[in-house]
């Protein structure tokens, strides 16, 4: 049977051992710190230099990152522009459309008009130069512009011909001379 010595030993020796465990861990703090101060700077110069590589990465991570961001968004951009100047295209042919419609419904000849009276003007001038040619005789031959202009004077004098009687009109009923 155990007695009450045996207690008190068992009890003193768990004591010296965990006294004896501080103790250790209490010099083995003091040899941390000891050691640190005499290491500290080239601790300290260690630690700048990993965070200075981390550092390095970390830029080079963000770098590639921004990249390809603008990698992408320069696509977007190219393709957003291709859409547009599609959509615009579009826009301008309906719009050339409805333009000639709106000028063809006053009236006005369209380009494919114009050329085919130039040629059809051409061809005249052409017909005219090669009869005028084989009329040598003649002491003066009427070039396309002077029947141009005769025509012109005589379709102005058609038109204005009803406004001129009609001011005369005007003039008699007034009292007026008629001049």
């Amino acid at each position: 049977m155990a007695t009450a010595n045996d207690d008190s030993d068992n009890n003193n020796k768990a004591s010296d051992r965990i006294k004896d465990s501080a103790q250790q861990i209490w010099l083995a703090g003091l040899g941390a710190f000891a050691k640190m101060q005499q290491e500290g700077s080239k601790a300290f110069e260690a630690l700048v230099k990993d965070g200075a590589g981390m550092q390095k990465k970390t830029q080079q991570a963000a770098e590639e990152t921004l990249a390809q961001a603008q990698t992408r968004m320069a696509g977007f951009a190219s393709e957003f522009g291709t859409k547009a100047a599609g959509q615009w295209g579009k826009l301008e042919n309906i719009f050339e459309e409805r333009v000639a419609r709106a000028l063809e419904k006053l009236g006005v000849p369209s380009a494919a008009d114009v050329a085919a009276m130039q040629a059809r003007i051409d061809a005249l001038e052409a017909q005219l130069k090669h009869r005028g040619g084989s009329a040598a005789g003649h002491s003066e031959t009427a070039t396309p512009a002077k029947t141009a202009r005769a025509t012109a004077r005589k379709t102005a004098a058609r038109k204005t011909a009803p406004a001129v009687a009609a001011k005369k009109t005007v003039r008699r009923n007034k009292g007026g001379s008629a001049g």
